[in-house]
């Protein structure tokens, strides 16, 4: 499309079959696609000549505007059909190429190229021929008028005003015909916008590519009014993004279609990201808290790779709310710890451990936000150093106390998978603290909570313990041997991490003791 070829008044005039397209309002003539084109070629070259002399149908366009025509031919070495008496956009060929060729050579003609007329407004007062040449053979000739392309086109304008007298252009190696076409039509109409209503997103990024080639403005600006105000869908925002982000250095207005993607502030929204925050730990629906929760999540995940260090949303506002609330949980739990807690009346217990419930949860997903932005350390630091929260863990019911230790398991995980990297002191002091409490409810967190991935969960414990001393490892193991071969299943399964300590406490003393022994043999 980037090449205009300028004929005068004698170019070679073609031969053309009549195809019916459709009319639609304000004397706009769609063309079809090129697949529905050449079905409908095929079709006529199946169907019996008519009879020369005859009459075409009577048209159902308005009687102000001639009803428009499609006319398509087959480009070929040999010789040529028959031209018909009644066309209007025919002229007559030399009498040697008149002469109908029999069936049996049609047969065998190769077909080289689709040759489609296209009329626009009143046809029989068109003084310019555009012919397009695109794709698969097609070719498309537009009767169209030379002030309405000159008014609407500024790249038309200026073919017409430096070539005298013009009354042919083509353009060779047309990319999309078929919207060229549509766009070419669209000047014909008083509101472009209008026309552009029920069309799909794509279709109309594919308009706007060709009226900013055309210089056709009114359709450009058009096109960016139906793109503001229209729903994208899936993939359809990039497409719209990348295909009009390069207009704003032109004058037409791209910024209310960008603004619905960018935000005019210049500082990272982190303000927005504190107030979401608070909004979810606030939440007085548990539902409405809960899903909230996993699809915050679930985003801070997917860009959790994307974003820098700069833009790490407010770490130390997070750490604020994890703090007031471990000091909230903490006054919870010697409130229902209190010898006079018993005597409240029943509402009011069922209040606290409510509550209790709450502020655990909103920890839990504080620490999994920690957990994804690799800023888990230091709260790591805050939960071991919880020993009055952790003493009287034991004083409250499993049912209401079971997410605090959901909270522990969670940092053995993180531990455990490498997702933080606390010092040997904090890693001594979580396991010291939180290990027993996690223990008493291991039981119901395996039965009463959905989340709980035991697996997943020993192992972080068993990694945690395997990064101490060897003398620690063994007094934590030998204290868990002990609890496991009371309770069973009810107590964490860390037989992997008391096989490591085995061979790291009797195997290894041995193996290094006969290879000292062979080393020495040696010298």
């Amino acid at each position: 499309m980037a090449e205009f070829k300028v004929g005068g008044p004698d170019a070679r005039a073609t031969k053309f079959r009549n195809v019916p397209i459709a009319v639609t309002p304000e004397g706009f003539w769609c063309c079809p696609s090129q697949t529905v084109l050449q079905k409908t070629a095929k079709n006529q070259n199946q169907q019996p000549k008519p009879k020369v002399g005859a009459s075409p149908p009577a048209s159902k366009a308005s009687s102000v505007q001639r009803a428009p025509t499609i006319s398509l031919e087959k480009r070929t070495h040999s010789t040529p059909t028959r031209p018909r008496a009644n066309s209007e956009e025919q002229r007559c060929l030399p009498a040697d190429n008149a002469t109908p060729n029999p069936p049996k050579v049609v047969s065998e003609r190769p077909q080289k190229q689709h040759k489609i007329s296209v009329g626009f407004g009143q046809i029989e007062m068109s003084d310019l021929r555009v012919v397009l040449y695109g794709k698969d053979g097609v070719a498309v000739k537009m009767s169209v008028h030379k002030n309405i392309l000159a008014e609407n086109s500024t790249l038309f304008a200026d073919k017409l005003s430096t070539q005298s007298p013009v009354s042919n252009i083509e353009v060779p190696d047309c990319e999309d015909v078929e919207i060229y076409v549509e766009t070419i039509g669209l000047m014909y109409c008083n509101d472009v916008k209008q026309r552009l209503i029920k069309q799909s997103v794509p279709r109309v990024l594919r308009i706007l590519k060709v009226a900013e080639l055309l210089g056709f403005r009114a359709c450009v600006l058009s096109c960016l009014n139906y793109l503001e105000a229209v729903p994208w869908a899936g993939e359809e925002e990039e497409n719209v993004v990348s295909s009009i982000r390069h207009l704003q250095t032109e004058d037409y207005g791209v910024t209310p279609v960008l603004k619905r993607v960018c935000s005019d502030l210049t500082s990272l929204p982190n303000d927005t990201f504190v107030r979401i925050i608070e909004l979810v730990l606030k939440s007085s629906d548990d539902r409405g808290r809960r899903e909230m929760k996993s699809l915050v999540l679930k985003l801070l995940k997917e860009n959790s790779t994307s974003t820098s260090s700069s833009a790490d949303l407010c770490v130390d506002t997070l750490y604020r709310y994890c703090q007031n609330s471990l000091e909230s949980l903490l006054t919870l739990f010697k409130q229902a710890s209190d010898s006079d807690f018993s005597e409240q009346s029943l509402d009011l217990k069922e209040a606290v451990f409510r509550q209790i419930t709450l502020e655990a949860d909103n920890l839990l997903w504080l620490t999994e936000i920690l957990v994804g932005r690799n800023a888990a350390e230091e709260f790591a630091v805050m939960w071991s150093n919880q020993r009055e929260l952790g003493g009287l863990h034991s004083k409250l019911p499993t049912k209401s106390r079971h997410l605090v230790s959901c909270i522990t398991a969670r940092l053995f995980v993180a531990v455990g998978k490498g997702e933080m990297l606390p010092s040997k002191d904090t890693r001594q002091l979580l396991l010291d603290v939180w290990l027993q409490p996690l223990m008493d409810d291991y039981n119901w967190l395996q039965h009463g909570c959905r989340s709980f991935d035991r697996t997943l969960v020993e192992e972080g414990i068993g990694s945690t313990i395997l990064t101490l001393p060897l003398e620690d490892q063994q007094t934590i193991l030998l204290s868990w041997l002990g609890s496991f071969l009371k309770v069973g299943n009810s107590s964490p399964n860390l037989q992997k991490a008391f096989e490591v300590w085995w061979r790291r406490t009797f195997v290894r003393p041995y193996i290094e003791q006969q290879g000292n022994q062979l080393q020495s043999g040696r010298s």
